[in-house]
């Protein structure tokens, strides 16, 4: 049997499910399908930026992810071995941020997304989006427990991440696209207290994240170029703590910890792609993508899904054509994103900082106010055309 829905969303996880529940609230159609069951784990950065958490306020979620325990992270600091520069991420409406375990999160998402009305199908293999005269009309499936099935749509979104099976039968066009830079791999320990901060260490070549989770565990993610990528693979607890000990300070802290779970690693390509074409809609990391470095890759779905479940609703509701409300869709995405895209792609090479730049972060040390606005810069707060832009660089320098 057959429905014909308004939305069709592939994957369920921080793109997917608020673009279905944002389009159920608007009283659509929706079917949420993902191969995963939920609660499962997948591998990421964990950590929602303020201006993330203000999403889920909005949509009135935070209050649930508080209630599991996710401690709330109040300061970013950035040890850069000179100088460390400590600030706040966050602005008044927004004031911290979170690293939820993504069990925890994207099992709150679904939930809230089949408490909107949408239906959710977990366990649902996509094998086919289905293509009539160069439209997507639907898609071909099947459930672990059941025989293959046809469902039709108005529109189907990919939120299915840098490897968009929806992507690939879709070929949108790629742009501003850029290989690899940074290889990382994370774990979890117990025994690490961090007391509401985000700790980033810099040294050249190296760097290593550290924030709080969920059940009293602190996540530690280390990077390197990727370059380096064949060969420390074969010893990837060697080189991950090699890192740490370029600081032996945060080192001599890990000794009283314990490593609680394997190691999860990524590298990531960095391109756009065209987000919309007849009948499909990309969100989230099927739509772009960059170094997971600045680890917003959960806020960017969380605005990507907002973006998106408002340009549909135009060509739904018939107050606008569905190409007029896309190519706004894609615009708006693109000039949010672009500033950051490149400062990341550039931040991900672990290189030295120009003489330039480390003037301006030795004058930005000290400075409490260009401090909270270097760290919500990092956060996706503030642009870095904003923190950067010739007026804010000379205030800095002037006041140093």
């Amino acid at each position: 049997m057959t429905k014909s829905f308004d939305a069709i969303v592939v994957g369920a996880r921080c793109a997917g499910s608020p673009t279905a529940m944002l389009l159920a609230r608007k009283g659509y159609r929706v079917l949420l399908v993902d191969r995963a069951r939920f609660p499962s784990d997948t591998v990421s950065t964990h950590l929602v930026h303020p201006l993330g958490a203000e999403a889920l306020s909005r949509w009135g979620l935070l209050d649930r992810l508080v209630a599991t325990g996710c401690p709330p992270i109040h300061t970013y600091s950035f040890d850069f071995g000179p100088f460390t520069i400590s600030g706040s991420p966050g602005i008044e409406t927004a004031p911290v941020a979170f690293a939820p375990r993504r069990t925890i999160l994207d099992k709150l998402l679904v939930d809230a997304t089949a408490e909107a009305g949408a239906e959710v199908r977990e366990g649902f293999t996509v094998e086919e989006v289905l293509i009539e005269d160069g439209r997507a009309v639907g898609i071909r499936g099947r459930s672990g427990h059941g025989g293959s099935v046809i469902e039709h749509a108005r529109v189907v979104v990919g939120a299915d991440g840098f490897r968009s099976f929806v992507a690939q039968a879709v070929r949108p066009k790629h742009y501003d696209e850029k290989p690899p830079v940074c290889v990382g791999y994370y774990t979890y320990w117990s025994g690490l207290p961090m007391d509401g901060r985000s700790e980033v260490y810099i040294r050249d070549g190296r760097a290593f994240a550290v924030w709080p989770t969920h059940e009293d565990l602190t996540l530690i993610i280390g990077g390197w170029p990727y370059a380096e990528f064949e060969e420390n693979k074969r010893d990837i607890e060697g080189n991950y703590l090699k890192a740490i000990e370029l600081v032996p300070a945060f080192a001599d802290r890990l000794r009283g910890a314990r490593r609680e779970a394997r190691f999860a690693g990524m590298a990531v390509p960095n391109y756009f792609r065209k987000p919309y074409g007849p009948g499909w809609a990309l969100v989230g990391d099927a739509g772009y993508n960059k170094e997971f470095i600045a680890s917003q890759g959960i806020m960017d779905a969380f605005h990507d899904a907002e973006l998106c479940a408002d340009a549909l609703d135009n060509p739904f509701s018939g107050a606008r054509p569905f190409e007029d409300a896309m190519d706004e869709y894609q615009r708006t995405r693109d000039a949010r994103v672009k500033p950051m895209y490149d400062f990341t792609c550039e931040l991900a090479m672990l290189e030295p900082p120009p003489p330039e730049l480390q003037q301006l972060l030795a004058a930005v040390h000290g400075n409490q106010k260009a401090m909270d606005d270097f760290a919500r810069m990092n956060a996706g707060t503030i642009s870095p055309a904003a923190f950067f832009a010739p007026e804010n660089v000379n205030a800095i320098m002037a006041a140093a």
